[in-house]
């Protein structure tokens, strides 16, 4: 995250019931400035002056060294200009995931996309989605440019809708103190919200309607997004920008789901070279976040030009975890009584999760043998993740910009230990110039694909 952190202070006393803390006689309210430093964990009284830190000439050119040693590629989990512009002076060499949805929470947008959920109709929701349309394109086309020459996947809208509405509870409480005041107006206002937040609330999220099917029962939302995204490519072409826009969807489970949007896809995309008169090459993609997905990767790749493992929810479909409940709850005790080794959600579980991986990699580059694969879940930034992905034959891994150069060093530490005479996968590390390349289609069983993928290259 690039914020400074303190995590143990004994001496620290914190009186909850005044909203304050005190050390050696010194007390801070709540609501007063302090500075910290992560590195020392000194706490300073005050707004002291600061600098951005920057990276030595010693680790730049140790930086330099684990470039040209490692056979992965590094990219960036960025969802804006500032952030695709910090991976890149930190070493990213692209984007591995640009979450779509981040961009509607802004103060500008968030009220728009509320009212796009609360259209009573196809048409009004269509108006409403013009206007976010202009806003994510012109959101696409900074971050492009803030990457040009390196490939940057977009995906689609991921969460559920409920997520971007306020709290039922909440909304009722808020009406119950409306109705006190008597404001009629606001109060018929809020009773319409919280009648769509209860439509559209779920007993269990993560795995409810979100990503794909999202787009599959509101499909002008995806083809706002696809669109924006041509609009950004074919303006940034006209400008002799080298731009490498991927599409990828989240949530899939089937080749049906697949190929649903992908025929979203060819029309708009059709569509839009008519309208710029110019060729447009996009490359439409999946993530593999779904254990169905990762057993049946072969039918997958029929479609997809290339895979993303998303490691985050891969892991909570493998253990039948949910992150934000174990993770506060029982996960310390099972590391504690050595049940589990390592944290899953920081580490890749390299036998359950990592298994149904290398099960997805080797189906999908059965059926093409030279497809690019990555991850894009937090594990992208863990060392021990990154060794496993290396000797896994990822092309890349994608990991926040702040834990960049520590990917690029594992990446290079990984290369060291165990070097592949395998170079397609350093094709991921340079500025990319993408082909469109004939793919014969084939749909057999993941067993006999695997066993293919070493005897026959295509």
């Amino acid at each position: 995250m690039g914020k400074p952190c303190i995590v143990g202070c004994s001496n620290l006393r914190i009186d909850y019931d005044n909203k304050q803390c005190s050390v050696d006689g010194k007390i801070v309210h709540e609501g007063d400035a302090i500075t910290i430093d992560g590195s020392t964990g000194s706490v300073y009284l005050g707004e002291i002056p600061t600098i951005e830190p920057k990276i030595t000439d010693d680790f730049k050119t140790i930086l330099e060294w684990a470039q040209k040693t490692k056979q992965i590629g590094i990219r960036a989990n960025a969802d804006t200009p500032e952030g695709a512009r910090l991976a890149r002076e930190f070493g990213g060499q692209g984007i591995g995931l640009c979450r779509t949805e981040r961009m509607f929470n802004g103060s500008d947008r968030i009220g728009l996309f509320v009212e796009m959920i609360m259209a009573g109709n196809i048409e009004e929701r269509k108006k409403v989605l013009a206007k976010l349309g202009e806003l994510q394109k012109s959101d696409f086309i900074e971050i492009l440019k803030a990457m040009e020459g390196y490939a940057v996947t977009i995906r689609l809208l991921d969460p559920p809708l409920h997520e971007f509405l306020p709290n039922p509870e909440e909304l009722a409480d808020k009406i119950h103190k409306l109705e006190i005041k008597n404001d009629k107006e606001e109060l018929e206002k809020a009773k319409i919200v919280l009648k769509r937040a209860r439509e559209l609330a779920e007993i269990n999220p993560m795995m409810g309607h979100r990503g794909v099917r999202v787009g599959i029962t509101y499909p002008e939302i995806y083809e706002m997004q696809i669109r924006a995204v041509f609009e950004a490519a074919a303006e940034l072409a006209k400008n002799k920008v080298n731009a490498y826009p991927q599409i990828m969807i989240p949530q899939i489970s089937s080749i049906a789901e697949l190929n649903h949007i992908k025929k979203i896809y060819d029309s708009i995309k059709k569509e839009m070279e008519l309208k710029h008169n110019m060729k447009l090459k996009i490359n439409f993609g999946t993530m593999i976040e779904v254990v169905r997905a990762a057993l049946t990767a072969n039918e997958l790749a029929d479609t997809a030009e290339f895979f993303s493992f998303g490691t985050n929810d891969l892991t909570q479909g493998t253990f039948s975890f949910s992150r934000e409940d174990v993770e506060g709850k029982f996960l310390p005790e099972y590391m504690d009584k050595e049940i589990l080794e390592k944290n899953p959600f920081q580490s890749i579980d390299v036998n359950g999760v990592g298994s149904l991986m290398k099960i997805g990699i080797a189906a999908g580059r059965s059926i093409k043998p030279n497809m690019e694969i990555g991850i894009c879940g937090e594990h992208g930034g863990d060392p021990n993740s990154i060794k496993f992905c290396h000797n896994a034959n990822l092309s890349y891994v994608s990991a926040s910009p702040h834990r960049i150069p520590i990917a690029i060093i594992a990446a290079a530490q990984a290369a060291i230990e165990q070097p592949k005479k395998d170079a397609k996968r350093k094709s991921a590390t340079k500025k990319i110039v993408p082909k469109r390349r004939a793919v014969k289609k084939s749909r057999k069983p993941v067993k006999k694909a695997a066993k293919k993928s070493k005897s026959k290259r295509r």
